[in-house]
Parts: C-alpha cells; structure tokens; sequence
C-alpha cells in the first residue's frame, strides 16, 4: 500500500467465511448426535434440531441488516491506491481468526448430543446457512446499486472479522468487475470461452 491507501476486504466474503464450516461442523455434530439415545430419544432431538435450525437461519439472515444498509448507502469510492484483498485471503484470515470459536461451538454442539440427540448441530448448520442467506442478500444489494462492497482490513482485526462491527466506519466501493469474487462473496466464475 503506497501513499496512503488502504487494504481492503470484500463486505460479503467476510460474512460469508464462516458459512462453510459452520455447516459442516454442524452437519458432523448433528450425524454423530444422532447415533446417541440421549435423554429425549433421536426422534425428539432430530425434531428439536429441526426448528433450532430454522430459527438459526432466520435469525442470522434477517438479523442486523440495517448495520450492514447504513455504511452501503454512504460508502466512498474506493481510492486509486487502495489494495483488493483476495477472496482466499479474506477467507482465511477470518477462518484463522475464529478457529477457537469453531472449535468450542462444535465440541458444544456434540455435547448437546447427550440429552437433545442432533439438535446442537442442527442449530450450528442454521448459523452457517443463515451466513450464506446474508451474503447473499448483500450481493443483491450490490447488484441493485452495481457496485461492491469492502471494508477496511484493519477495522476488521479491530472487530473481530465482523463487517458491521463497531469498529467500522464505513465501507468503500468498486465497479461490480474488481477483485475475484462475485456478488454475493462466491468464487467468480471464469468467463466462458466462445
């Protein structure tokens, strides 16, 4: 970064990190879960599981989108010396950054198994999924207004890896074509050859 620009990080890469192993930890815990009685019994738990993963869902998709609406409609243009941090970059800086809390929620989730069979890590695979459900509806966002969305880098170590946190001011935009993600936070595709 040279005379005074900034490296910054897609708004929807960041919300969408945690979406993968958020599934997939709690898709392991729920499928082991299940193999243990419990106190209510599997199909009580696998039930119980099934509305804590709806909720989840919801409540992290719907959940703070007027944190994430006010520094859209204010975002400056992202300057000439700015760096676009790549997609596998932000990716692994926030998988990096959360590794415990992942850690600690599945082994919480498993040891839910022992009196909800399943239900522990159905609730941790409506998290990952209500994260893919917002990053979604952030690149919608940014479709509709035809420009992308990113947040300083060094905001995000002060907050923790959260683009609406209270250590961001603001966001900075790009034309819909910079960096390698899509709209949404997605891997780009490659244009097809013709």
């Amino acid at each position: 970064m040279t005379r005074g620009g900034q490296g910054l990080a897609r708004v929807a890469v960041v919300v969408r990190a945690g979406a993968a192993p958020l599934w997939w930890l709690g898709a392991v815990a729920a499928g082991a879960g299940a193999l243990v009685p419990g106190l209510t019994g599997r199909r009580i738990g696998v039930l119980a599981g099934a509305a804590l993963f709806l909720v989840a869902a919801a409540v992290v998709a719907y959940g703070g989108r007027g944190r994430y609406r006010a520094p859209a409609r204010s975002a400056a243009r992202a300057g000439r010396h700015d760096v676009l941090q790549d997609r596998a970059v932000t990716v692994r800086n926030w998988r990096r950054g959360h590794r415990w809390w992942l850690l600690l929620a599945f082994l919480a989730a498993l040891g839910t198994s022992f009196a909800v069979p399943a239900a522990g890590g159905l609730l941790l695979a409506g998290c990952g999924a209500g994260l893919r459900l917002k990053a979604a509806w952030i690149g919608r966002l940014e479709q509709a207004d035809e420009v992308l969305l990113w947040v300083r880098v060094d905001w995000l170590r002060a907050g923790v890896g959260r683009p609406a946190g209270k250590a961001v001011k603001g966001y900075r935009t790009t034309g819909i074509a910079a960096g390698d993600a899509a709209p949404g936070g997605a891997r780009r595709r490659a244009p097809a050859l013709v």
